[in-house]
């Protein structure tokens, strides 16, 4: 019967430990990735230098996809900054009614201006409405661009074809490291 509690609890801490490698290894791809996407909003708009080191920090959604046939939905992980330093991890969900049909796959970033803005999104109280739009980084584009209650937001289009005329809100899910 002890060598039954030891191997149950040997089998828990295993699986426990395989576990958090795994999610490891997907923090890592998302970092990696992270960086990826930042290099090509930079290639894509070299002023947006600018906000990523005038920020109080940012959040930025790699691999963000999205579909949608009448009611549509997007998702993505990803890394969060303040000061410039990785801090945490974010999860980026949408549901959307309207018309749509497609599927599409983007990157998005998230610009805070101020301390008090990062602290909404890291206490998840952050979420956007039909009224906060996002600019499509092209060259150029951050010039114009303003924070609107504290976030700037910018994506750029990885791949895919969607018709969308449709309302939804993002929200998100902050986790430190």
């Amino acid at each position: 019967m002890k060598y039954l509690q030891y191997f149950l609890v040997f089998l828990v801490l295993s699986i426990s430990a395989n576990s958090n490698a795994q999610s490891d290894k997907k923090i890592a791809e998302i970092k990696a990735d992270s960086k990826e996407a930042k290099a090509a909003f930079l290639k894509k708009d070299p002023d947006l230098a600018t906000f990523f080191s005038s920020a109080y920090g940012y959040a930025i959604f790699p691999n963000v996809g999205k579909g949608g046939l009448g009611v549509g939905a997007a998702s993505g992980h990803g890394i969060v900054f303040q000061k410039g330093a990785e801090i945490g991890t974010a999860k980026l969900s949408q549901v959307s009614i309207g018309l749509q049909a497609g599927g599409q796959a983007y990157r998005e970033v998230v610009f805070f201006e101020k301390k008090a803005d990062m602290d909404r999104f890291k206490g998840n109280k952050l979420e956007f409405s039909a009224q906060l739009s996002a600019v499509a980084a092209a060259a150029g584009a951050s010039l114009d661009a303003k924070y609107i209650d504290g976030v700037a937001v910018f994506t750029t289009q990885k791949g895919g074809l969607m018709y969308e005329a449709s309302v939804g809100g993002q929200k998100f899910k902050y986790e430190s490291f």
